[in-house]
């Protein structure tokens, strides 16, 4: 029952739509109404306002980062504290404060690996910024670093809960980055500050 509980306190934490509130709070459109459409940092970022896109990375990593920690404070067994970390997670991705309908979690799974193990989330987030700056593609740095993430928790956390819940994390990450993949198959994926990532531009 406990568990239960656990897991839905973390999904609510990983509902907040940082992206809306901060840019509400900021007199900006709604991110949802422009860009790619999808509530997180990089689609703030469209809007021109830098400020607004950090604290939405920092919003959406913090809660992350926040409810993982949380449960380990509590001392809560391994599997409760794998449990408490995928239903942040979900809670992002599928908001319910959003119709069930939130971000990709790229910065949300990034605050989640920092408080499992932050040599992990460490080395997830240097392969994702590698990636970011020599190809400018950020859909690109979260598919390879979601990729990445399960090898690195595997040897560095070994095959226990922690593993497992990076690896449901990685898999859905893939997922929400579906359709990025196939434009970055036909070479039609928008690079960061590429001009025609403009707010009137959908992608």
């Amino acid at each position: 029952m406990m568990l239960l509980v656990y897991a839905v306190a973390a999904y609510l934490v990983g509902s907040i739509p940082f992206a809306v509130v901060v840019s509400r709070a900021m007199g900006l459109p709604d991110p949802r109404s422009y860009g790619s459409g999808n509530p997180g940092t990089t689609n703030v970022l469209r809007s021109g306002s830098r400020i607004a896109a950090l604290l939405t990375l920092v919003g959406d990593a913090a809660k992350g980062w926040f409810a993982v920690w949380l449960a380990l404070h509590l001392q809560l067994p391994a599997e409760a504290v794998a449990v408490v970390a995928v239903a942040v997670f979900l809670g992002h991705v599928f908001s319910v404060w959003l119709r069930f309908k939130g971000g990709k979690g790229v910065a949300t799974a990034a605050g989640v690996l920092l408080a499992l193990d932050w040599r992990v989330g460490l080395a997830v987030i240097v392969v994702w910024l590698t990636v970011v700056v020599v190809s400018r593609y950020s859909s690109l740095g979260a598919i390879v670093s979601a990729l990445f993430a399960p090898v690195a928790a595997y040897y560095a956390l070994g095959a226990g809960p922690a593993f497992v819940a990076t690896l449901v994390m990685s898999a859905v990450l893939v997922w929400r980055h579906e359709a990025n993949i196939g434009k970055l198959l036909r070479g039609e994926e928008s690079r960061i500050g590429a001009k025609k990532e403009s707010m009137e531009q959908p992608g």
